[in-house]
C-alpha cells in the first residue's frame, strides 16, 4: 500500500484481461479496479466497496478527479461515468484536448508507454483474512489516475481512434520540422 501527501491510499490497476480503451483520441473507458483479485500489496477490493462512497459523493455534488500519476496539480480530464458492476469499478471519461499533459498522455498510451490506471482512496472499512491479506470492504474514492506502473496486473491501457492517430501524425510532423530546422543551423 502506498499513500500520497494527502493521506490517500493509492491502488494501481492495469487491465490485461479487459483493456482500458482510448477512442477518438480523448475518450477513456475501462476498469480502474477489479474485485476479488489480490494486488501486489496483498489487498483485495470486495464487491460493493465503492457503492456507499460514490453515493455520498454524488449526493453532495462532488466528482472523482482524473489525474496524471496521482498528482493533484495535474488534472488531465473528466470522468463522466463511474460505477460498480459485477467485475469491478468501471470508469469512462474524456482527456481534455486543451490540456498539454492530456495530449501527452494520449500519445504515451498510443505508444504503449503508459498502460495503467490507479485509484486514490480512503479506507472506510477493511479486515484481514486468514492469509493476512487486507479485504477492502468500503472505500471513499477520490481520484482515478493514468499511471506508468500498475499494482494490479489484470488490466492495461489500449489506444485506438482516428483523432489520436491524427494527433500523432501532427506531433510527428512537428518533430520532423524541428529536426529539419536544427539540421539547417
Amino acid at each position: 500500500m502506498k499513500t500520497d501527501d494527502y493521506g490517500l491510499e493509492l491502488k494501481f490497476c492495469s487491465a490485461e484481461a479487459q483493456p482500458v480503451r482510448v477512442t477518438d483520441g480523448t475518450i477513456i473507458e475501462g476498469y480502474a479496479s477489479l474485485f476479488g483479485l489480490p494486488d501486489q500489496g496483498g489487498d483485495i477490493v470486495c464487491k460493493g466497496a465503492y457503492a456507499k462512497g460514490l453515493e455520498r459523493l454524488r449526493a453532495r455534488g462532488g466528482n472523482v478527479k482524473m489525474l496524471w500519476q496521482h498528482d493533484p496539480a495535474q488534472p488531465i480530464g473528466i470522468w463522466d461515468e463511474i460505477y460498480e458492476d459485477t467485475r469491478g469499478l468501471y470508469v469512462k471519461g474524456r482527456l481534455l484536448p486543451d490540456v498539454a499533459r492530456a495530449k501527452e498522455a494520449a500519445a504515451l498510451i498510443a505508444a504503449g508507454a503508459i498502460d495503467g490506471l490507479s485509484i486514490g482512496y480512503r479506507t472506510i472499512a477493511a479486515e484481514k483474512d486468514a492469509k493476512g491479506q487486507r479485504l477492502l470492504a468500503e472505500l471513499e474514492l477520490w481520484e482515478v489516475s493514468l499511471v506508468t506502473f500498475p499494482m494490479l496486473r489484470e488490466a492495461r491501457v489500449a489506444a485506438k481512434g482516428e483523432s489520436l492517430e491524427s494527433s500523432l501524425r501532427d506531433l510527428a510532423e512537428a518533430l520532423n520540422g524541428a529536426a529539419a530546422e536544427l539540421a539547417d543551423r
